[in-house]
């Protein structure tokens, strides 16, 4: 269990960390040179993402969503200094209950 989780970890860090690099140049007005990293990051972050072990890439991109909502309340947090409130802690619960489901749920064999 410890495997996939880890990657959806570094999944959503590499995503969001890319994501980020074109938000600070667009909106932040930095320099066109945070896309090289970023570019990087998101080449990362698709790599990661084909070692799920799943059979089907549409379960471990929806699996995944639910990681990457709560990777991002977590960036809110400590990188954009937004406290997450009552409502996106309970949110981001919920996906995660529902990521465990697709991912680990019984599938016939």
């Amino acid at each position: 269990m410890i495997g996939p989780v880890a990657i959806y970890i570094g999944a959503a860090v590499a995503e969001i960390a890319g994501c980020f690099a074109f938000w600070a140049w667009l909106k932040l007005d930095k320099s066109i040179l945070w896309l090289a990293p970023g570019l990087i990051s998101l080449a990362i972050f698709a790599i990661l993402l084909t070692r799920i072990d799943t059979a089907f890439a549409g379960r471990a991109y929806a699996a995944y969503g639910g990681v990457y909502i709560v990777a991002s309340l977590f960036w809110l947090w400590t990188i954009e200094g937004q406290r997450p409130d009552r409502w996106d802690l309970a949110g981001g619960i919920i996906c995660l209950i529902g990521a465990a489901v697709i991912l680990w749920g019984p599938r016939p064999t």
